[in-house]
């Protein structure tokens, strides 16, 4: 006979049963496995993004939008198969690619979603690509350890681990280093500061740049083998605030997708080699929306927002013109204003990694005084030589444009007015931004002449798609009283530089053949930028000659504006900074001519009522971006043709040493030895 006790007993432990049966079959949710934390490992983060399946809708929802608003892109038939010197760098049909995808199974929205990223890479156009905030940087992938490309007294390359790595990593991953510390095998743990200056013999059993290679094939952005080699190693840039620091792409990856590296590595004055393998850590992206489980992962980060998608410049609810573009995250420029964004045109390069805020490590920072004008990305310096002067421009883009031209123009004043006879501009890393930024420093820098008077960048074409021709037409009807939109006839100029008027069919289709494909573009466009907002001088405040453009070929878009013009008009000397020697260097990439994304094209069609067209794309479901080069520049060498396919070899490429790497100062004055010494003696410019 049972007692109560014994009851109660009983039914407590059928009720401990319960919970546990219920705790067993519970679904396990691996996005609240690594919610709120800061750090995970790269397979708790994939296990989060894989776990959801593909919603057929989501994935047609995407390729039709996709694939409409390349109508809008003027390099899709070009990038089929580009002609040389890119013919074997570019080769990428993305409509295939789109059909191909239509018939794809997928395991995971993240596995179609990684499919359309690398497609889209593989045109190697930093304009061109999809991004999607849902697992794009959501998580950022690091190892604390660097890589740079250094050369011998005796000319030989090795890469090496960066000799500034361990301060780099300890700065910035803060009490994440002790994890790196005690994942170091034997003699080595937790002594990860001596790695740093460690030459790297073998990565993943193989040499260094098999690695290095491999990631040039599928890292996009620019044309370039060479640069996107370039891409793999750490780098420098100016930042808005301050001197930045850019892991590369060894050290920071896109997605969760490599779980560690096994190294073969021999430590500074070192005789022995140690191999190891160093896990790789994911850390919460500083753009992601919290999320405590998966419903509000996908809810906070994946979904369309407010912004996602273009609007109605008229419609009453005109507010969103202010909001901030997801494509400003993935944009390699600073924050700008984006009213500025929206009336001043743009050619800014795309990618999947934001722009790091990792600082330069203080001691690779210049000890020289900025000269007063300096303001954001552009710092000026006068060397000890007292006769070099610096421009230090990490972007052409900053928060206030008109204050940004203002400064240019009087930091190289104040340079010329403290002795400077030789000018070095260093656009290491430089993203792009506003064009008439780049035509603006052309022109101060030689002064007026025809290659600058009325013309100092390209002149342009757009693509004449039936759509975009319907957007003109209805502009041409009234569809724009305010001429706001990009397709305003009266925005442009022709090829004679005289403004269209506001009826002009500027758009009319000129048919040409691209890889066996039809095609149409507009006619040329002349100069958008002149007069400029500001004053130009009367006279050159530098002798081209004595200029030199100083990179590590990572500048595009309207930084290749700006060097192309004056490295093929005036003669200007370019340098590339760190590059493979056996392989030529090309001191610039991505060239386009004005950049744009879906949001900026959706807001044409939705204002001049074409929305519900048969060929408009239908809104992103998803919390994607889609960029695109909207106009192409024409050629200098070339003119018949587009600038983007032209060669940009690099006058000399500089090779870094140990003393000299990511540290500008000690880059810029080797470079006036090299460059400068053995030149034309020094002669005054008129009006100096």
């Amino acid at each position: 006979m049972y007692t109560n006790r014994m009851l109660l007993s009983c039914i407590s432990f059928l009720s401990t049963l319960q919970v546990l049966a219920a705790q067993h079959i519970r679904p396990i949710d691996p996005c609240e496995a690594i919610a709120g934390k800061k750090w995970a490992l790269p397979r708790e983060v994939r296990a989060c993004f894989t776990s959801f399946p593909l919603d057929l809708i989501i994935k047609e929802n995407v390729i039709e939008v996709v694939n409409k608003t390349l109508a809008f892109h003027t390099s899709v038939n070009y990038q089929i198969k580009a002609p040389p010197p890119f013919e074997h760098d570019v080769h990428e049909d993305l409509h295939a690619d789109l059909a191909r995808m239509r018939e794809s199974y997928y395991s995971s929205d993240f596995d179609f979603h990684l499919d359309v990223y690398r497609s889209f890479k593989r045109v190697n156009d930093g304009h061109c690509g999809v991004y999607n905030l849902c697992y794009d940087s959501l998580y950022v992938t690091y190892l604390p350890i660097p890589l740079v490309l250094l050369t011998g007294e005796n000319g030989s390359q090795h890469v090496h681990i960066a000799p500034e790595a361990f301060q780099v990593a300890s700065a910035e991953f803060g009490d994440e280093i002790e994890f790196w510390q005690q994942a170091l095998p034997g003699d080595l743990k937790g002594k990860l500061a001596s790695l740093s200056g460690a030459t790297v013999h073998m990565i993943n059993g193989e040499d260094p740049f098999v690695a290095v290679n491999s990631n040039a094939l599928v890292t996009g952005g620019y044309q370039s083998f060479a640069t996107r080699q370039n891409s793999f190693f750490a780098t420098y840039y100016r930042g808005p605030d301050n001197w930045q620091y850019s892991m590369g792409n060894f050290a920071q990856l896109v997605h969760p997708l490599v779980d560690s590296v096994d190294l073969t590595i021999q430590l500074v004055g070192g005789v022995v080699n140690h191999t190891l393998t160093l896990p790789y850590r994911s850390r919460f992206g500083s753009a992601s929306k919290n999320f405590t489980d998966s419903a509000s992962y996908r809810a906070n980060n994946c979904i369309a927002t407010n912004s996602t998608n273009g609007y109605d410049a008229y419609a009453s609810s005109v507010q969103q013109v202010f909001h901030t573009s997801p494509i400003s995250l993935f944009q390699q420029q600073p924050a700008v204003s984006p009213e500025e964004a929206r009336k001043q045109p743009m050619n800014v390069m795309l990618d999947g990694i934001p722009l790091s805020d990792i600082s330069l490590p203080e001691h690779l920072q210049p000890a020289l005084s900025p000269l007063e004008p300096s303001y954001s990305v552009a710092q000026f310096y006068l060397l000890n030589d007292n006769i070099t002067g610096v421009l230090a421009l990490g972007s052409f883009s900053a928060k206030n444009f008109t204050e940004f031209g203002l400064s240019l123009l009087s930091g190289l004043q104040k340079l010329t007015a403290d002795g400077a006879k030789q000018l070095i501009v260093d656009v290491t890393n430089n993203g792009g931004g506003y064009i008439c930024i780049a035509h603006w420093l052309h022109r101060i820098i030689v002064g007026p002449k025809d290659t600058t008077v009325p013309q100092a960048g390209l002149d342009t074409m757009t693509r004449a798609s039936p759509l975009a021709q319907l957007i003109v037409k209805a502009i041409q009807d009234g569809g724009d009283p305010e001429d706001q939109l990009l397709y305003n006839p009266v925005q442009w100029t022709n090829a004679s530089h005289l403004p269209f008027s506001a009826h002009s069919d500027w758009l009319k289709p000129h048919n040409v053949t691209i890889n066996g494909r039809e095609d149409a573009f507009s006619q040329r466009i002349g100069q958008e930028c002149q007069p400029f907002r500001w004053n130009a001088p009367d006279n050159a405040l530098f002798d081209p000659k004595r200029v030199a453009i100083v990179s590590n070929g990572r500048c595009g878009s309207s930084c290749s504006l700006f060097s192309i013009t004056m490295s093929k008009e005036e003669g200007v000397t370019t340098v590339v900074v760190g590059g493979k020697n056996d392989i030529r260097q090309q001191y610039c990439g991505t060239v386009g001519g004005q950049s744009t994304g879906f949001s900026s094209i959706d807001t044409e069609i939705k204002t001049t009522k074409l929305k519900n067209h048969a060929l408009a794309p239908p809104d992103f479901m998803t919390n994607s971006v889609q960029g695109i080069t909207w106009r192409l520049g024409f050629g200098i060498d070339d003119p018949r043709e587009p600038e983007e396919w032209q060669e940009h070899n690099a006058d000399i490429n500089f090779p870094l040493t140990a003393k000299t790497v990511n540290n500008p100062v000690a880059i810029w004055e080797h470079i006036v030895d090299k460059v400068f010494a053995l030149s034309m003696p020094l002669f005054h410019v008129q009006g100096l």
